[in-house]
């Protein structure tokens, strides 16, 4: 079987660290745990690509070169039919989660992130996984405690995790993200449900 996973964020240095780019970074993270290949660019889908195997399967990591709302051009690219969408796994930043957690779900609508909406379109199709990761602070309730009012949202999204945050992620990254994305390639999305949601 093949895989496809693409991590969604905007390219440049400038990005590198908001919390917009939290679908860049897990794929960073899980790229060197694995022991995939260096990360190289593909002028041919505009994105930078590293492969590797998981158990038998051949998986591919792509980080669209485009900006969020037109990533849907690089990924139609590799991923050429509504069957092929099916093992496509798509991650990437969620403001209704709290930092710490994930959620992974499949044919869902976009939810109003751009990036999503641009692979639905592009693809024709919903049908494929989604890893959300949390980036909202948690209230004392452990809900996830997000800005309102659409600038408010976008600042928070454009700016740069804090220090703590990042050692947060760091352990996400290890403990959950890696093993879940491992897990779906394995067992399939419905056993990866099971285990992380």
């Amino acid at each position: 079987m093949k895989y496809v996973i693409v991590g969604l964020g905007n390219p440049g240095e400038d990005y590198a660290q908001t919390r917009h780019n939290t679908g860049f970074m897990v794929l960073d993270a899980f790229r060197s745990s694995s022991k995939f290949s260096d990360w190289h660019e593909d002028g041919k889908i505009n994105a930078i690509v590293s492969k590797g195997k998981i158990e038998n399967n051949d998986v591919t990591l792509v980080l669209p070169q485009t900006y969020m709302n037109k990533s849907g051009n690089s990924v139609k690219k590799v991923v050429t039919s509504k069957k092929a969408a099916e093992r496509l796994v798509v991650v990437y930043d969620e403001l209704d989660i709290p930092l710490g957690s994930l959620k992974i779900s499949f044919s869902r609508s976009s939810g109003g992130h751009n990036g999503v909406e641009s692979i639905i379109k592009a693809l024709g199709t919903k049908d494929f996984i989604r890893m959300r990761v949390g980036v909202s602070p948690a209230t004392s309730k452990g809900k996830a405690k997000k800005p309102k009012g659409e600038k408010a949202v976008l600042d928070f999204l454009m700016k740069d995790f804090r220090k703590p945050e990042l050692e947060m992620l760091k352990t996400i990254f290890k403990k959950i993200t890696t093993p879940a994305l491992e897990t779906i390639v394995e067992k399939g999305r419905v056993a990866a449900m099971n285990a992380f949601n």
